[in-house]
């Protein structure tokens, strides 16, 4: 359950990187207000998972989801670049989280 509760974290850690973007600063209020609620939820969460996970792991997998998740959304919504080298990195964060569960106790 801990590890669906970290990949939920890392969801609403995407949404409130985009977020950020849509605020513009803080200067707009509902984008405002969603960023600030996915800041602290995903961050409660991260705290709740990291009850039974190892910390190392919680953290490299929340911030290799924010980042794959950011990224894509990025390319998507904002028409940021999805070349051969950007898209193989987000491969490699990838297997970095898939290799840190397989070694999770």
């Amino acid at each position: 359950m801990n590890w669906i509760i970290l990949v939920v974290a890392g969801l609403l850690e995407v949404g409130w990187a985009i977020g950020l973007k849509y605020s513009e600063g803080f200067t707009r209020l509902w984008p405002s207000v969603w960023t600030s609620l996915s800041m602290l939820l995903s961050v409660g969460l991260l705290g709740v998972a990291m009850k039974s996970l190892p910390v190392g792991t919680a953290y490299a997998v929340w911030v290799g989801i924010g980042a794959i998740g950011t990224a894509v959304m990025g390319i998507v919504l904002f028409g940021e670049p999805a070349n051969s080298t950007r898209l193989l990195s987000l491969l490699l964060i990838f297997a970095g989280i898939v290799g840190l569960k397989l070694s999770a106790p």
